[in-house]
């Protein structure tokens, strides 16, 4: 399973069906950089599963992060069909992002 990243014109087709879990990030940002290779972690581990996982940069996307609400990164976002189940703020364990997944797997 890859991680993927989107943009403004790629977000809502990807987002719309199933469970995808999203960072929101930027690459000046320290926290950020300690949380995507947990991400990237968990979405290795999960990647027996239809779960999706998907990067977005706040910089390049600003319209998206406000969508969300994002006012820190990172921010991790759990969608299921376009629904926002979870939300958390601050570096994310990776037992934490998975149990997030799951859930909105279940």
């Amino acid at each position: 399973m890859s991680v993927t990243s989107l943009d403004a014109s790629s977000f809502d087709a990807a987002v719309a069906s199933g469970v995808c879990a999203l960072d929101f990030w930027a690459p000046w940002c320290g926290p950020c950089r300690m949380q995507g290779p947990i991400f990237e972690s968990v979405a290795d581990a999960l990647s027996a599963t239809p779960a999706k996982f998907f990067k977005v940069n706040v910089d390049e996307a600003p319209e998206i992060a406000g969508r969300f609400g994002v006012q820190s990164i990172p921010t991790l976002v759990v969608l299921k069909d376009g629904v926002e189940t979870d939300v958390r703020v601050g570096v994310t364990p990776g037992p934490a992002l998975k149990a997030m997944v799951e859930a909105a797997l279940a």
